[in-house]
């Protein structure tokens, strides 16, 4: 490699030397690709073939000459695993017109000269690691540039205004970067583009008007931002628009009229935001659609008989909506319709027979208020591969007719009240792979025809009356992986053909009337993940293997019979040693023992009766007592199993929609697709699995089938929680909070008595941990915990941003990830409490009262973000510490605050910081940041710093209202050896009715936007009585940094300030909430590095 760099600096010494010979052994070409493959590492040696002496790169891999002028036209290296940088050996391929470097591990920023390449047609550089902003002028600099893709990439900041100069740009697709603000209306100027993709950002603000000018424009697509407002009146004037995707946004009100336009559209989606009113007729004009979802939004009323014009329509997703009326028979007139989703909306009435007629693929209902027979009408060509008609209050038989659907892939018809047997009808089903009828009245023994099914590999059958023995027959569903028969009365052993089953990864037969012993052979099973047979009547021993060896006592239990380690019973044949109590006495002489004489045997005989009597009273008593605790507790698990029931898995089919009736639940995953728990809710919620317990609920640890781990937060406040629609609404903003200081909530699950939260799962452990249970071989470095600082300081400045309280900061509820990045989770639990948000209802349900400002701890006291700022003060003396906020001594209780106010005033400075450090932090960067925990602090609560704090009035500032705006970022200092020190940007809004404004110039602290943290002096103390007085006020400036009290505002000792003399200020309190300190740095713009000998905290007080 070192030769090769050698090579390309002597071909760029002697390349003017060739060019005046007219030497053609070398061009341009060469010499580009030759320095471009000096920049990048080739693991897979895909380009061996360049060769710096080969004058004719015509023949390398992925290059591409023109015939005549033999220079090269194409580069074309997509998926060789290349990594590196974009080095600028590009630029000299004037004649390149296609730069395709897709699915690559490229990395850096966007080189700003790459569009001068003025033959460029086509650059492809998705689907590698590029970050940084779009450089300035990128756009601007197109010459005939047609397609440019960056998607899948790290790219962040705006969209440059000058993206509309590309007049000649047709595609154009920056999805899935990281790109944010608003978008640009000058990108409506791109004439020419018919394809625009900016999907997968967080761009935010309103989709700006003037679309109608990119008339050429065929495809859109703005999924998954967080635009707001309503789609432009002009959107339907694009009339070639064939692909329309605003899905996952903000968005709401009605259709634009203008819409109708679109005839020729074929793909509208609109999902997954907050579009009302009734769905207009004019969509029936839309004729060309294909795919039409509008599933998740606020759509209500009934359905337009217009739809029976959309004879192109293949897909309909209306689910999740408000849409009320019976199933509309417009849908049986559109010929080429094949998938329906209407779920989960309120549509009533008897499920019409065409619904098995229509020539469907899937049909989807469930969730909504459907009544009556499930009639399947004698067809013999049904197409439908899905149906789902789960949570309807569907009654009489289960349909015999079933084996008319021959090619049911999945058939769905849990939570109804169908009665009756199974028909053995379903055995015909070879298609079949999953069915579902659990939570329903049916009776009779399960069909032997089951077996037939051998494509099943999901089978529920729980919370029914089915009766009789688990037909061994079971045994021939070779694909089966789930099998759930739980909550039946079901009787007999356990079928040995089980054994067959090699893919069977869950199995459910609690709470039957089973028998028998557990057959061995189940130990051989190789996927096996969680057995339930609790509650049943089994005996004898667990089988011996590595699963049965480990499995939860919860899964075996109320068992009588079950013996072994697990249940910790000894099985017959391994018996204790019976324990002799007189070993004597059968070989000695009775009348040698006084005790056993017969003269004192008889009265031997009543003392013992007594104590006997007494004995067997007290085991009486204690054994009822056992008893009584144990059905209580059976009773309390029954419920909370019976709720989580629904937690269920569907191994990558369709997730089991959510049921209307109140035992059932409703499980969702923001990403979409399928739930795909490795176990059920019986194996989520094991107390093996839990990883620990705070003051909202307990989680656990579970794992998804494609080998993703992720914790459940099972909320221990269920009787404080809103309702369905207000939690789901409240968990759905939360999960679309994204930030890399925030544990993700990526979805929830929900029965009116058991509420689950989904988060992605963070290995590091918690803070508290870290700090407080670890060895001080492993505490944590000083950089370590700034980082951390910072860290948490960025996730509360970007949850106040979007409003939402954290309300329980606290070092349990801080993961660290595997490089030690801070992830702060459970933050806004608080909303879904329905009294919580506006109050505090209880102590406890802050678990750890260290971390709660005093003034929350009244009940009158309303709920804002200046809760999260005294918590994180806290949190930040813990770190700093490494003590835990609250000491309970033997005659006495320590705030952690009041001890390190006490120190750092004192100047003991090294007793603030953990001893395991072993002195090994720079004592100047620490105490800023003690200081910053002291003020947010302050035990004055008004004024206590928050995102955004509206103060109350002070006592002795009546008229003052100032509101204060904080945020934590990095800085370094301009000479470079800084310290990147946390910052506060505050904008002060001061209003003061007395003559002192003349000499503080308000005016001029009202345009301050200032970053600060550091300050050198106190610049004024506003005392009690300060109104009145309206005199008392130190003012320090920088020629001055000792001060002069001044008695009388009319002196000219005191400075006029001028936004140049400093470049921070802040505001704190001390002590005294009689006391207002404000402190100024007076370091010069010109010379922003502050003395740090003057970074001495001082509180001083003048008469």
């Amino acid at each position: 490699m070192k030769s090769l760099h050698l090579g390309v600096i002597y071909l760029l010494s002697i390349l003017p030397l060739l060019a005046e010979s007219g030497a053609t052994t070398l061009n341009d070409d060469v010499l580009g690709l030759i320095v471009f493959k000096a920049g990048v590492e080739d693991p897979r040696s895909k380009l061996a073939s360049w060769n710096e002496d080969d004058v004719d790169p015509c023949n390398w891999a992925g290059v591409r000459c023109d015939a005549k002028s033999n220079r090269v036209t194409e580069l074309a290296l997509d998926g060789f695993a290349l990594s590196g940088r974009l080095g600028r050996g590009l630029l000299w391929l004037q004649f390149l017109e296609t730069l395709s470097l897709s699915m690559n591990n490229f990395s850096g920023s966007l080189s700003p000269d790459l569009l001068r390449l003025e033959s460029l047609r086509t650059l492809d550089l998705s689907a590698n690691h590029l970050s940084g902003t779009i450089p300035d002028g990128f756009f601007g600099q197109c010459r005939s540039i047609r397609d440019i893709s960056l998607a899948e990439n790290s790219i962040s900041g705006k969209i440059p205004p000058d993206v509309g100069s590309c007049s000649t740009l047709v595609s154009l697709n920056l999805s899935s970067n990281q790109l944010s603000g608003s978008l640009p209306s000058e990108i409506w100027s791109l004439n020419a583009l018919r394809s625009l993709d900016l999907s997968d950002n967080s761009l935010v603000g309103e989709i700006p008007a003037g679309i109608s000018r990119m008339f050429n424009l065929r495809m859109i697509s703005f999924r998954g931002n967080r635009l707001t407002g309503q789609l432009p009146n002009d959107t339907g004037d694009c009339m070639l628009l064939k692909s329309l995707d605003v899905g996952e946004n903000q968005l709401s009100g009605d259709l634009p009229y203008s819409m109708r336009n679109l005839s020729t559209c074929s793909y509208l989606s609109l999902s997954s935001n907050s579009f009302s009113g009734e769905l207009p007729a004019w969509i029936g004009e839309m004729n060309g659609l294909e795919t039409l979802d509008l599933s998740g939004n606020m759509f209500s009323g009934g359905f337009p008989g217009s739809l029976s014009n959309l004879q192109l329509l293949k897909v309909l997703k209306l689910s999740d909506n408000s849409f009320s009326g019976g199933m509309p028979d417009s849908l049986a007139a559109c010929r080429s319709l094949l998938d329906v989703d209407l779920s989960r909306n309120t549509l009533t009435g008897n499920l019409p027979s065409w619904v098995f007629e229509s020539g469907f693929t899937q049909i989807l209902l469930s969730g909504n208020k459907f009544s009556g027979p499930i009639a399947i009408p004698p067809v013999t060509d049904s197409t439908l591969q899905v149906l789902d008609l789960s949570g309807n209050p569907f009654s009489g038989k289960f349909p015999n007719e079933v084996s008319n659907l021959r090619s049911l892939e999945f058939l769905n018809l849990s939570f109804h009240s169908l009665s009756g047997p199974i028909p053995a009808s379903v055995g015909e089903l070879k298609s079949l792979q999953v069915l579902d009828v659990s939570g329903n009245r049916l009776s009779g023994s399960i069909p032997l025809e089951v077996g037939l099914a051998a494509s099943l590999r999901e089978m529920r059958l729980e919370r029914n009356s089915l009766t009789g023995d688990i037909p061994i027959q079971i045994g021939s569903c070779s694909s089966l992986a789930y099998l759930d028969l739980s909550q039946n009365n079901l009787t007999g052993p356990i079928p040995e053909t089980l054994a067959n089953l090699t893919n069977l990864q869950v199995v459910d037969f609690s709470r039957n009337q089973l028998s028998g012993t557990i057959p061995k052979q189940l130990a051989d099973l190789p996927h096996l993940l969680s057995f339930n047979i609790s509650h049943n009547q089994l005996s004898g021993d667990l089988p011996a293997g590595s699963f049965f060896n480990k499995i939860p006592p919860s899964s075996v239990t109320d068992n009588p019979g079950l013996c072994g380690s697990v249940v910790n019973l000894s099985c017959p044949g391994v018996l204790p040693k019976p324990i002799v109590l007189n070993p004597n006495s059968s070989s000695g002489d009775s009348s040698s023992n006084p005790v056993l004489s017969p003269s004192n045997l008889g009265h031997k005989k009543i003392i013992l009766s007594i104590s006997a009597l007494i004995a067997i009273g007290a085991a009486a008593v204690i054994a009822l007592g056992v008893i009584t605790i144990t059905v209580l507790n059976l009773r309390v698990r029954a419920s909370t199993s019976n709720s989580a029931a629904g937690l269920a898995l569907s191994d990558g089919y369709l997730s089991h929609s959510p049921a209307t009736d109140a035992n059932s639940g409703k499980l969702v995953m923001f990403a979409g697709g399928d739930p795909e728990f490795s176990a059920g809710a019986h194996a989520v919620l094991n107390k093996d699995c839990e990883l620990g317990r705070g003051g909202f609920g307990s989680v656990y640890k579970t794992v998804l089938r494609d080998g993703r781990s992720v914790a459940i937060k099972k909320l221990t406040v269920s009787s404080l929680v809103k309702s369905q629609d207000d939690f789901e609404k409240e968990v759905k903003r939360l999960g679309k909070v994204q930030h890399p200081n925030l544990v993700a909530l990526e979805g929830y699950y929900w029965t009116p008595s058991l509420q689950l939260l989904i988060y992605e799962f963070v290995p590091g452990g918690s803070l508290y941990n870290h700090l407080h249970e670890c060895s001080a071989s492993d505490t944590l470095s000083w950089q370590v915990r700034f980082d951390i600082i910072l860290g948490i300081a960025r996730s509360l400045a970007h949850l106040h941003h979007l409003k939402i309280i954290h309300y329980n900061i606290k070092s349990s509820n801080v993961i660290l990830d595997g490089s030690g990045e801070a992830k702060v989770g459970d933050y806004g639990l608080a909303k879904l409490l329905p009294m919580l948000d506006r109050y505090v209802l209880s102590s406890k349900i802050q678990s750890a009262l260290g971390y709660m400002a005093p003034e929350f701890a009244c009940r009158t006291v309303k709920i804002t973000e200046k809760c999260d700022v005294y918590g994180f003060g806290v949190l930040v003396l813990e770190i700093l510490t490494g003590k835990r906020p609250v000491e309970y001594m033997e005659d006495d209780v320590v705030l952690l605050c009041d001890m390190v106010r006490e120190a750092l005033e004192e100047g003991r400075v090294e007793e603030c910081m953990d001893g395991r450090l072993c002195g090994k932090f720079p004592l100047e960067e620490t105490i800023p940041v003690i200081k910053l925990g002291l003020i947010c602090t302050s035990q004055h609560g008004c004024l206590t710093l928050s995102a955004l704090l509206e103060m109350r009035r002070t006592e002795g500032l009546e008229s003052d209202e100032q509101e204060i705006l904080m945020k934590f970022l990095p800085w370094n200092s301009a000479n470079g050896g800084g310290f990147p020190f946390l910052l506060t940007i505050f904008h002060v809004r001061l209003e003061l009715g007395f003559p002192f404004t003349r000499f503080l110039n308000c005016e001029t602290l009202l345009k301050l936007h200032i970053i600060a943290y550091h300050f050198d002096v106190i610049l004024f103390t506003a005392k009690h009585g300060f109104k009145e007085a309206g005199r008392a006020a130190i003012v320090f400036s920088r020629e001055d940094k000792e001060g002069r009290a001044s008695q009388d505002l009319g002196q000219q000792q005191t400075h006029r300030l001028h936004p140049v003399d400093f470049h921070s200020f802040f505001f704190s309190s001390v002590q005294s909430p009689k006391h207002l300190i404000m402190c100024v740095g007076t370091a010069s713009l010109s010379n922003p590095t502050p003395h740090m000998e003057s970074l001495q905290y001082k509180r001083r007080e003048y008469s």
